[in-house]
């Protein structure tokens, strides 16, 4: 996700604030007496690959129907892949994508490119427009959908398919969306209603097919199956909130629709075949009147509003609101301006249709896409679901990615029928698994275990709260963070992507950095360090401190009796970021070397076809070193490790022992680093097609720290790419799709 990354650069998403107040234990205050069994990136992972590996099995010529007459000699065996075989890139400054040797990186779609032949091509020089016709900006999570060679969908199809990948946001600063405009746009309000259209325009997500021809991939232009949806595309409520009163607004006064989808990060894909995107730093587009409290009455809904970072007063992100006196300029005023009892006359609930999990059908442009409300309004990163197992409910994962937020998932109330992974209709079978089931919070115990406490008003907990009284389930759901606050569960260090190991059915979890930890925290107790967050330190920059963790940590979840409906689990740490030169007994506790070291993981994705297990990363705290990159990992399970004890000194002079586990040191076999990216980006959005022979991931915005002032000059850009390798015109920096293959032809990572 493109996030605040303090304290080096400039925050680019101001309603990442800790809006969470609650008295609810932090993560790194639970982590503490667990993890004595811990066995990092080595020896059960072997055993998960070698398992994923053994049902891939290869053979010679014929099947085994096929008639023999003649004796052959049976062909000498094949020797089985070596999973990180190539050679570690090193880290580097250079405003390029760097693969090993044996890989070749192609740039497939970039920020303007059009979707359709009438749309002309893309100057660059910021006087472009149809966007709602072309690649947005902030490419980030996304899924390849397979096709057949004559555009049938295929769960196989290796050489034909369809990308559906989100765009999380644009590259500002004061206000303009400076690489989309001829001068940088306007940095002052009113904001012009045409700056505004081309911004809002780059959001929302793509929906692009992609094609092999010999060794080359390419985007189809015209494609019937390309769209864009944007944060003005119809879209339909679905789940407990729809209808609810909570969703009235001007343009759905039934509360059923709501327009467009916004700051979309991580994605997924369901076991039916269509696209899940998450809906992450969307509150700080919003804008609230300075005397907004008194005009709602200081109800209930003021709460609401401060819980997910919108205090009266609260400026937005790019001033769209002042575009215009029109609808679609006055929705980001959430302010009550109308007379109504409900909100129908104005937006003041409109804040409460974004923040879900949306589902698309990548193949079926004419199907309205659905926020799946059953599934929590939070800020969410990724939604990775459970390994299916007929007869038993499916589960879906996921984090709220907020500093001191949590991790929840839902359990479907049907169960799971293996024909409806190929059903006729993919919206309706959503219907099915993802409106109606239970959502759960996690918290997690000191002792190595954990529960998943359900949120409804079946729980006391939620039907005694009093600091927000909900009125029915949908209230519980679209306002999460309030009912995860009043069941207690146990607050984590900014939960990013998760995904779901193949074979082991572990689930991972990225817990990015936390720069809010102290030895002497004062009255903060919470952010103590402890076993889960054991490390507090001092990463220079320069003439410039970064305390606290820096570098971030991987945990995971084992789930208990019962699978994905387990309502207790087991978890431990399985990794901890690190400079490799850091010292080995407070920061560098998982021993990484040069070829390994990393910070601040993010994306995080296992692919099927191999087992490996892709870290992003979206880091400051190593930019003076290297750029961001992406590792091949291959884990273990949850379990074996080392107990090791952090002694630190006070400032009264006492001291502070901090137990902890970390697990077994990564060898080159097991961690390695496979891509280095261009200046100022972010590598993320990981997935693959079904053969494991073409990798797609995302370069999010080179160069996102130019200065708008510079903006006429491209000497002074912080990247060039992807123009200086070669792709588009202008020197702009673009985000952009790349496609990574293999040069023998065989499958990545191997």
């Amino acid at each position: 996700m493109t996030k605040p990354h303090d304290p080096i650069r400039p925050s680019t998403v101001p309603d990442d604030d800790n809006c969470n107040n609650s008295s609810n234990d932090h993560f790194n205050a639970v982590l503490a007496a667990r993890m004595s069994r811990r066995s990092m990136l080595r020896a059960g992972f072997a055993t998960a690959a070698g398992a994923v590996m053994g049902t891939m099995g290869l053979s010679a010529c014929g099947g085994s129907g096929d008639p023999d007459p003649v004796a052959i000699p049976p062909a000498a065996p094949v020797p089985a892949e070596k999973l990180l075989a190539f050679a570690a890139v090193p880290k580097s400054l250079a405003d390029t994508v760097a693969v090993p040797a044996s890989y070749t990186a192609t740039i497939l779609y970039a920020l303007g490119d059009p979707l359709r032949a009438a749309t002309p091509a893309y100057k660059n020089d910021g006087t472009d427009t149809d966007f709602d016709n072309r690649a947005g900006d902030h490419h980030d999570g996304m899924e390849y959908f397979g096709l057949t060679a004559s555009g049938v969908p295929s769960a196989s199809g290796a050489e034909r398919g369809v990308l559906a990948m989100n765009h999380e946001a644009t590259t500002a600063e004061r206000l303009a969306s400076h690489f989309l405009h001829a001068d940088g746009g306007t940095a002052t309000l009113p904001r012009p209603a045409a700056e505004v259209d081309k911004e809002v325009a780059v959001y929302g997500i793509s929906v692009i097919e992609v094609k092999k021809t010999g060794s080359t991939w390419s985007s189809i232009v015209d494609s019937p199956f390309n769209r864009r949806l944007t944060p003005l595309s119809d879209v339909e409520i679905s789940g407990p909130a729809r209808g609810n009163a909570l969703l009235v607004t001007q343009y759905s006064p039934a509360g059923t629709r709501t327009r467009g989808t916004l700051s979309n990060c991580g994605g997924g894909r369901t076991p039916w075949g269509t696209y899940l995107s998450g809906e992450e730093n969307w509150a700080g587009y919003f804008v609230r009147g300075a005397a907004d409290d008194a005009a709602r009455g200081n109800d209930k809904s003021v709460v609401a509003l401060r819980r997910y970072g919108r205090r009266q007063g609260a400026t937005s992100r790019h001033g769209w609101e002042t575009g215009g006196a029109d609808d679609r300029y006055q929705r980001w005023d959430i302010s009550r301006k109308g007379a109504s009892a409900n909100g129908s006359d104005d937006y003041r609930n409109e804040m409460n249709g974004q923040g879900y999990l949306i589902e698309v059908d990548p193949y079926d442009k004419t199907r309205t896409a659905r926020k799946r409300s059953a599934l929590g309004r939070f800020a969410h990163e990724s939604g990775a679901f459970g390994n299916p197992v007929a007869g038993q409910p499916l589960a879906v994962y996921m984090g709220d990615d907020s500093r001191n937020e949590y991790i929840y998932k839902f359990v479907s109330k049907e169960v799971w029928n293996a024909s409806d992974a190929t059903p006729a209709d993919r919206i309706g079978t959503g219907d099915k698994y993802l409106d109606s089931g239970t959502l759960y919070v996690a918290r997690v115990n000191a002792d190595g275990t954990g529960q998943w406490i359900e949120l409804s008003l079946a729980n006391p907990l939620i039907s005694a709260y009093t600091t927000y009284p909900f009125a029915d389930l949908a209230d519980v759901l679209v306002n999460a963070r309030l009912a995860a606050d009043a069941v207690g569960a146990t607050r984590m260090d900014r939960p990013e992507w998760c995904s779901v190991h193949p074979v082991t059915g572990e689930v991972y979890y990225t817990l990015t950095n936390n720069s809010n930890r102290s030895v002497d925290p004062g009255a903060a107790p919470a952010l103590l360090p402890d076993a889960g967050n054991p490390r507090v330190y001092t990463d220079m920059q320069g003439a410039a401190a970064q305390n606290g963790n820096p570098n971030g940590h991987i945990i995971r979840f084992k789930e208990g009796t019962g699978g994905s409906s387990a309502t207790s689990f087991t978890w431990d740490v399985y990794l901890f970021a690190a400079e490799s030169g850091a010292d080995a007994t407070r920061v560098n506790l998982s021993g990484l070397t040069a070829d390994q070291d990393h910070s601040s993981p993010d994306g995080l994705a296992f692919v099927k076809s191999t087992g490996i297990c892709w870290i992003q990363t979206d880091d400051d705290a190593y930019a003076d070193v290297t750029n961001n990159m992406m590792l091949a990992a291959v884990p273990g399970q949850v379990g074996d490790g080392a107990r090791t004890t952090l002694a630190y000194d006070k400032a009264d002079g006492s001291k502070l022992n901090v137990d902890t586990f970390v697990g077994k040191k990564p060898t080159a076999d097991t961690l390695k680093r496979f891509l280095v990216g261009p200046s100022n980006s972010e590598i993320t959005g990981i997935t693959e097609t079904p053969d494991g022979k073409a990798l797609f991931i995302n370069i999010m915005h080179p160069g996102l720290y130019t200065a708008r002032a510079d903006i006429g000059d491209p000497a002074r850009y912080k990247s060039q790419w992807p123009a200086n390798a070669g792709y588009g015109a202008g020197k702009r920096p673009r985000s952009a799709t790349i496609v990574i293959t293999k040069n023998d032809g065989g499958r990545i990572g191997t």
